[in-house]
């Protein structure tokens, strides 16, 4: 139990009743209510991450005068040591950044396909591959670098540093990562170089408490810190990159090292309730989606006391069903095909899309949802849920959501020799969904050389109507990530609960695709999941848990910072 809710759970015993106005000693205790779902909260500034010793790292080049974006840099860089299913320095991800003095912007640096990709290299399965052939073109240290030029204080060496102490010094493995490593033993055994550093060289994976050092990965962070991020690209550490990839029979070349680019974008920005809502833009397509929903519940009155409630279960997965339904048409890497994103996000198309959602509760019919033209897009089935996400705050108010992946657990499952820097298995998730479309719908060629995978991630911030700064939140969790997303503003927005409650609350999913709502337990209870059956809907509650949001906010008239880390996967939100 964390030190914090023990205290107010202890405070429980020594507070009257409700309704009980005076103690016997005569102290008032009118109007009292122990908060017991208090998330964590300091005067200053919050870091929320899925792992303590990044949560710390970010806290660390806060105190130091780094503002939120260094913090984010060396939260990153961290993860990509100490969280190595998912943080790293081999695959990509999305940031969106918004500062105290109202500038916003979103950081796209998704892989990309190797020029020399082809799909007939590979399985005829629907199983996503691992290997050096199902890697993509890194994109988080140049997105990473990007963010940083852009926004950030403190020097860039500086900023890696604690990153790069942390895989020479080593940390112990976690319980999780030896959970999560004993799954990965029957395929990353095959991997010389990754089992040397995860499974003794053989197929023995580490246990919690050990000792986990890095040398080779320390090496490659100290030269990104002396010679910039570009050394990554084209120096020392690519050439290692690229010469690995030859000799394994990899599609990734020195050349696609050189031309990766991180893009800096405008965010998409919605509006719901008067709450600005800033997300990322393609080639995510959580964020579109996620507006769409929000667009869809905006015509309905989902006040305190529905959540749970047939209607509430109801309106929420007929939003989940349009969004993801316009996600299976259009969505693309905008390099590869256009997207109609003005009308899909448009007030005219959202009423249209509020219009068929049935008053009575009814499940609407296939042929009843509205569209626009046939999209040329369409997305892998494949996508990964394990993902990670992290949220900072500082003193000023400048805010940042990032999420970034290697693709299912440890990505590609491949180390490249000398560098220890973990591929992401990206253009295997494509080539997984290639080959489970078979060409059944029309869409764009997503292995494109150069391309980025069409991904559902999300990072988010909220902006109150008063123009105020409020929330930076984001999850992992693949397709469900635009639906853990909206249940949780909705949560913040319609229900009026706290963050922490807001996050913890469970779950459901509905992606259109298959059509079925998916249920954490307790999201739907009896009767509530009774009635939607008998409206047309089809239950599956074996869904244990759904995303694992970390968030970090700003309290909106004491201003103090606050934070929660999901407790589905575990991490650590900490301020100062």
């Amino acid at each position: 139990m964390r030190p914090r809710r023990a205290l107010l759970l202890s405070l429980l015993f020594i507070l009257p009743a409700a309704g009980q106005e005076r103690s016997q000693s005569g102290l008032d205790f009118e109007g009292i209510r122990p908060q017991i779902s208090q998330p964590e909260r300091a005067p200053h500034a919050m870091v929320a991450s899925t792992h303590e010793l990044a949560t710390a790292v970010g806290l660390q080049i806060l105190r130091k005068g780094g503002n939120a974006v260094d913090a984010a840099v060396a939260v990153g860089f961290a993860l990509a040591v100490v969280h190595p299913e998912a943080g790293n320095l081999g695959g990509g991800g999305y940031m969106v950044v918004r500062m105290k003095d109202g500038r916003v912007k979103a950081f796209d640096y998704k892989e990309t396909v190797p020029a020399a990709t082809r799909l007939d290299a590979f399985p005829d399965s629907t199983k996503i591959p691992v290997g050096y052939k199902s890697a993509g073109v890194p994109g988080t240290v140049a997105g990473l670098a990007l963010a940083h030029q852009r926004f950030g204080k403190l020097p860039w060496a500086a900023v890696l540093l604690p990153a790069q102490q942390l895989a020479e010094k080593g940390f112990p493995a976690s319980q999780r990562m030896e959970l999560v490593l004993r799954l990965q033993v029957p395929v990353m055994k095959a991997f010389p170089e990754t089992a040397k550093v995860f499974l003794h060289g053989s197929d023995q994976p580490l246990k919690q408490g050990e000792l986990v050092k890095l040398p080779d990965l320390a090496a490659t962070i100290a030269r990104i810190r002396k010679n910039g991020p570009k050394e990554f690209y084209e120096g020392e550490t690519a050439r290692l990159i690229a010469a690995d990839m030859k000799a394994e029979g990899g599609f990734m070349t020195l050349e696609d090292l050189k031309a990766y680019q991180a893009i800096e974008k405008a965010p998409l920005v919605g509006n719901y309730r008067g709450n600005k809502i800033i997300t990322m833009p393609p080639s995510s397509s959580g964020g579109f989606v996620l507006l769409e929903m929000l667009n869809v519940l905006g015509h309905f009155d989902m006040a305190p006391g529905m959540e749970g409630s047939v209607d509430s279960r109801h309106l929420l997965v007929e939003a989940m069903r349009r969004g993801f339904r316009d996600r299976l048409l259009y969505a693309a890497d905008p390099k590869v095909a256009p997207m109609p994103m003005e009308q899909l996000l448009s007030a005219a198309y959202a009423d249209r899309m509020a219009a068929t959602i049935h008053k009575d509760g009814r499940l609407t019919p296939v042929n009843e949802l509205p569209s626009l033209t046939q999209g040329q897009g369409g997305v892998s089935p494949a996508e990964s849920p394990h993902t990670t996400h992290f949220s900072v705050v500082d003193e000023e108010g400048n805010l940042v959501s990032n999420t970034y992946t290697l693709g299912s657990f440890y990505g590609a499952q491949v180390i490249i020799r000398k560098t220890g820097v973990l591929l992401g298995d990206m253009v295997g998730t494509i080539v997984a969904g290639e080959k489970a479309n078979r060409g059944s719908r029309p869409k764009a060629n997503p292995l494109t050389p150069g391309a980025r995978l069409v991904s559902t991630m999300a990072p988010t911030i909220v902006i109150r109507p008063d123009g105020s700064p409020w929330v930076a939140l984001g999850t992992p969790g693949g397709v469900t990530i635009p639906s853990t997303l909206v249940q949780v503003l909705v949560n913040l927005i319609d229900y009026k609960m706290p963050l922490r409650d807001a996050i913890e609350y469970p779950r459901i999913h509905d992606a259109f695709v298959p059509d079925q709502i998916d249920a954490e337990p307790g999201a739907v209870v009896f009767d509530v999941g009774q009635k939607l059956t008998e409206l047309g809907y089809k239950l599956n509650p074996k869904l244990r848990a759904q995303g694992d949001i970390h968030a970090v906010a700003i309290e909106e008239k004491t201003n103090m910072r606050q934070g929660w880390s999901d407790g589905r996967r575990g991490g650590h939100a900490s301020g100062y």
